[in-house]
């Protein structure tokens, strides 16, 4: 398949299910999933994970009006001089419901975002943040994808799919600091390494290392709980930058999505195999030109379909693979 025609079908599938993530481990630490309240909003509870690290975790579902696209998750630290923040949520409600129980734990300002990737789910509360002062920081790749018609369609397919808690008050929000490779900030005293891990499950991807806390941000690198969304990532890159996290040997790795990992090499090991899997079984297929659909057919799902999301995102994922190896 040509350049062109790869992009434009890359495309389609993002603009379709750009909000859309996740992953599934045997080893996953259980936790609750987040509770409903009287009128039927989703509860945002802050979660400890280290003596000044916290994160909120979305509910392992598609992003819709009942879930107020909470799917993902968001994190901060609080530090003497302030709070960061690694992501924003799916909406700008969320984003409120956030930043009140970061008002529950510290009376600190709130003083820097940190945006892993700029997917719907993860960006769509920074109006909240940016309300407040607060310094915007993302990688440099994120500004193609603020000016591009996929960012565009999905905010307006998203005013009416997540209705009234994404609306037309609801707005893109460009980095204040964008940054190219890597940079680290520090507040408070506490280190804040950021690290240009892209292009992987997104162009753009930015994992957030706290060496002083033992814990790692790893955005839509690692998942947990469900089957992940590969939409336009570059598979062979994922894997790369998860041997980026690997390496680093954190204590403690926060994922976009799902309960936090404290056996992160189990977690990056099984979210690797699945990317391992999608290309070995996609491969052969892609290269001979082959049908996606007998590839897809032939080859062995029984390790993953018990998961959640497996029949809302595997067969995307494995056409997603299909059509990046066309073009490597």
């Amino acid at each position: 398949m040509d350049k062109q025609r790869y992009c434009v079908s890359i495309l389609s599938l993002a603009v379709i299910v750009a909000c859309f993530t996740g992953v599934p481990i045997a080893q996953a630490q259980p936790s609750k999933p987040p509770q409903v309240n009287a009128d039927g909003t989703i509860q945002v509870k802050a979660i400890q994970v280290a003596p000044n690290t916290y994160f909120v975790q979305g509910v392992p579902e598609m992003g819709s009006k009942q879930n107020q696209n909470f799917i993902s998750n968001a994190g901060f630290v609080v530090t003497p001089k302030g709070v960061v923040v690694i992501d924003a949520l799916g909406s700008p409600v969320l984003a409120q419901k956030l930043i009140q129980e970061i008002r529950k734990v510290t009376k600190q300002k709130i003083v820097a975002v940190v945006l892993t990737h700029y997917h719907a789910d993860h960006v769509y509360g920074l109006q909240e943040f940016k309300r407040l002062g607060a310094t915007v920081y993302a990688q440099r790749e994120g500004l193609n994808y603020l000016a591009s018609e996929t960012a565009k369609q999905r905010l307006i397919a998203s005013r009416t799919d997540f209705a009234p808690w994404v609306n037309e008050n609801t707005r893109l929000v460009p980095a204040d600091v964008w940054i190219d490779q890597s940079k680290t900030i520090t507040v408070g005293g506490i280190e804040f390494r950021i690290g240009r891990v892209g292009p992987a499950h997104a162009p753009e991807d930015l994992i957030v290392s706290i060496p002083s806390e033992k814990v790692l941000f790893a955005g839509d690198l690692v998942f947990r709980g469900r089957i992940p969304f590969v939409g336009n990532a570059d598979s062979r890159g994922w894997m790369s930058a998860l041997d980026e996290i690997q390496k680093q040997n954190p204590k403690i790795v926060v994922p976009g999505h799902g309960s936090y990992s404290t056996n992160p090499l189990a977690d990056i090991t099984f979210t690797r195999n699945y990317l391992a899997y999608l290309r070995e079984v996609m491969g052969p297929a892609a290269r001979d030109l082959d049908p996606f659909e007998e590839a897809y057919a032939k080859a062995d799902w029984s390790e993953y379909e018990g998961m959640p999301l497996f029949r809302a995102a595997n067969r995307m994922n494995a056409y997603n693979v299909y059509l990046s190896i066309q073009a490597e």
